[in-house]
């Protein structure tokens, strides 16, 4: 994605887990806010963390100080192992998180099938780390039983949807939100891909990550 940009190999329940980690961008001197975590969409249906969303939520937690870490599930380039619906690549998520950040602040984010497999990681993980920042996008949640956010997490989690997304249909997201009280961001005319909207959901993901820095 940039200069900084460095390949990982990490170890997974299965074998080799392949990774992209970026510097964050901060002032001279500074430490970066934490380490971000992205998870890509659907295997079986090409996602990969080359992804444009992918990139997209990468780049905005890059740019907003975070050191910015994306991956390939299980069965996707160079990472070993087979499509496991969802249970195996939570492991792998969690494995990811276990390596190249052991301790310290940490954010969440995913992209439809990685958001319904990050909700899963916030619920295993809220209770023992810190979790400062939540970014789910297009949020899978008319094919998989996502997880509820933590009441206490609300103020730090952001949920993007397309209005006009005919993959994951508004309703499903909202359905699954309501319960929870859960503010939903709907970008009007949006697709599952936000095919010419990128700039604005970027936009959306900074907004959000530099004021929830104050909290």
């Amino acid at each position: 994605m940039n200069a900084q940009t460095e390949r990982l190999t990490l170890t997974g329940p299965v074998g080799s887990i392949e990774a992209l980690r970026d510097q964050a961008v901060v002032a001279a001197g500074a430490a970066p806010r934490g380490i971000a975590i992205v998870a890509h969409p659907h295997p079986l249906f090409g996602g990969t963390m080359d992804n444009k969303v992918v990139q997209t939520l990468a780049r905005a937690f890059v740019q907003s100080g975070w050191t910015t870490v994306r991956f390939n599930f299980r069965g996707v380039g160079a990472t070993e192992g087979v499509h496991d619906n969802g249970t195996g690549e939570l492991d792998d998520l969690l494995a990811v998180i276990e390596q190249v950040a052991p301790e310290g602040p940490i954010a969440l984010s995913g992209f439809s099938f990685g958001s319904f497999v990050t909700s899963h990681a916030v619920e295993k993980l809220a209770a023992s780390r810190q979790i400062e920042q939540i970014v789910l996008v297009g949020t899978a949640a008319s094919r998989f039983k996502v997880a509820s956010i933590p009441q206490e997490l609300h103020e730090r989690t952001l949920i993007v949807h397309g209005e006009a997304d005919d993959t994951v249909p508004l309703s499903s997201v909202m359905d699954w939100a309501r319960s929870q009280i859960l503010p939903v961001t709907v970008v009007p005319g949006g697709g599952h891909f936000f095919h010419g909207q990128l700039p604005l959901l970027k936009g959306l993901v900074l907004r959000h990550l530099r004021s929830a820095s104050a909290l």
